[in-house]
């Protein structure tokens, strides 16, 4: 079975930069396990199946697998298919649709050159002491931001968010991969777990996304559901509307711009994040 693909970058503004994303498509056919094996196979940080496509009403449902498993929710894989559809499947180039994830539909639009998407309401989970990553990292104590609290937060994905007091924290970051795996499995309550360490400055934030993977610490490039998560986070301890742009994947080779634009009024919480998509190529894949 032949599956067309195509490869983009996304929360880039330029080719080579920000992460990549493979978009397979006509993958109704496929099962779950057949897409786990060519997500690993890619080895990307994310790959999506397209495996229903109405385009009379500009709808899709993907399902997004990283190397190792199934995502409920991912917010570059989101943004690149979505980028996909709107420009290379869809007739007339929609500025919206609609995307079916595992989490529920997601509300897509396009303006002013980036692809939005509107995250679903927060949970706030644990809080935890800076003490702990102490232990697994080269972090001291004076390293912290101390206004906020380290805790985990989901959309849909859930992270560990863990202020720091300057950007050369951030940058100098170093964690020990068995501790820090130990710790993930241990404080983390899903099976998908990372940390994402940041700094705020003024309206400038920088981030950085740690992992797990194949028994291997990991570093993401940008990460769509991470930042909706930063994003639920600040609205509720920094302020309750922001419009900022997150830098991520600097330390890594591939820098990338997350826009955020949210808003929280009550207990409502009005969350997007929105970027910029480079296309990269488009083949065949034999499955």
């Amino acid at each position: 079975m032949s599956l067309p693909f195509y490869i983009v970058d996304v929360f880039t503004d330029k080719k080579y930069a920000g992460n990549q994303l493979a978009v397979f498509l006509d993958a109704e056919n496929l099962s779950s396990e057949e897409m786990q094996k060519i997500a690993r196979e890619i080895n990307f940080a994310e790959s999506t199946f397209v495996t229903k496509l109405d385009k009379e009403n500009n709808k899709a449902e993907i399902k997004i697998f990283t190397p190792s498993q199934e995502m409920m929710f991912a917010g570059h894989p989101v943004i690149g298919t979505s980028w996909v559809l709107m420009n290379k499947i869809f007739d007339n180039s929609p500025d919206e649709i609609k995307l079916n994830v595992p989490i529920g539909p997601i509300a897509i639009h396009y303006k002013e050159d980036l692809i939005w998407l509107k995250a679903a309401q927060p949970k706030f989970w644990d809080i935890f002491s800076k003490e702990d990553f102490t232990l697994f990292s080269n972090l001291k104590n004076s390293d912290f931001e101390n206004q906020f609290p380290i805790q985990e937060v989901t959309t849909g994905s859930a992270f560990v968010m863990v202020g720091l007091s300057s950007k050369r924290a951030l940058e100098n970051l170093v964690l020990d991969k068995d501790k820090t795996n130990e710790w993930l499995k241990k404080h983390c309550k899903t099976s998908h777990q990372g940390l994402y360490f940041y700094y705020l400055e003024g309206e400038k934030l920088f981030s950085r996304l740690m992992y797990i993977e194949h028994n291997q610490l990991m570093e993401d490039a940008a990460t769509g559901s991470a930042s909706t998560c930063l994003q639920a986070y600040l609205l509720k301890n920094h302020k309750p509307e922001l419009e900022l742009i997150n830098f991520q994947g600097d330390y890594m080779g591939r820098p990338s711009q997350i826009h955020f634009k949210g808003k929280l009024t009550g207990n409502e919480f009005d969350i997007k994040i929105g970027g910029k998509v480079q296309f990269i190529a488009k083949g065949e894949w034999e499955a």
